[in-house]
């Protein structure tokens, strides 16, 4: 039975890359679905394609398409376009999420290493600027199969005008060559909305990623309130990585 556990991912996050695909339309970690960002970037002049479907115990929906590429803009700069479709409550929305990220310190065994990242994000609808955020992560690695990232930085919600800490803490366990193990918790300090009380509460994600070769992950997870209302979620999502042109 083991042998068609692999299998089984495969056609989960395959599945769930075609959802996330069609609920995201023309509209809309960290890593994947992951929240918790490391410092890493891709190699210059790489894609990938990061999809994630992610449901709620209380009947929430959240749907990801996640493209990035790697360009040289003086130093090798990642740009970003997530784009989300959701259900909350019951009311559909979407939204786009441009993002860049750049490498400050590498990483590397026993060192720190440190990057940049700043984004916003617009309701594709009424063209409305719902938020903006920057933050720092930072990563050590402990050896080649593991490492810890922490992330510190600020998010402006605008719709509310209310601004937060951002933070975040992750550890990685590569315990195979095939699979790896990660847990996370991560969140926003501050004053929540009056009627969101959970939008300030610790959230926690923990799972594993199954990567057969170098282009293509699929990541299986199981969360609490990782959008701030409060739920358990279970998430699978999938990672397609473009190397080099030429390569």
């Amino acid at each position: 039975m083991e042998r068609w556990i692999p299998r089984l991912l495969v056609v989960l996050g395959v599945v769930a890359t075609a959802l996330a695909l069609l609920l995201t339309g023309d509209a809309l970690a960290a890593n994947g679905a992951y929240m918790v960002d490391a410092a890493d970037i891709s190699d210059l002049n790489t894609c990938k394609l990061e999809s994630w479907l992610s449901a709620a115990k209380n009947g929430d929906l959240l749907a990801v398409a996640n493209p990035s590429c790697v360009i040289e803009i003086g130093k090798p700069v990642e740009l970003s376009l997530l784009t989300s479709r959701s259900r909350s409550d019951g009311a559909w929305s979407t939204f786009v999420q441009p993002k860049l990220k750049f490498n400050i310190e590498p990483t590397g065994i026993g060192k720190w290493g440190y990057s940049f990242l700043a984004g916003s994000a617009f309701d594709t609808q009424s063209g409305e600027q719902l938020n903006a955020f920057a933050e720092i992560p930072a990563t050590f690695r402990f050896s080649e199969v593991t490492r810890v990232n922490l992330n510190a930085g600020w998010f402006w919600d605008r719709v509310n005008d209310r601004h937060y800490f951002q933070y975040g803490a992750g550890f990685d366990w590569k315990f195979s060559e095939l699979w790896s193990f990660t847990i996370e918790a991560f969140g926003l300090a501050g004053a929540a909305v009056a009627d969101q009380p959970s939008q300030i509460r610790p959230r926690i994600q923990t799972g594993f990623r199954y990567r057969p070769n170098e282009t293509f992950s699929v990541d299986v997870i199981y969360g609490h309130n990782i959008t701030g209302e409060g739920s358990n979620w279970f998430t699978v999502g999938t990672t397609v990585r473009f190397p080099p042109p030429g390569k």
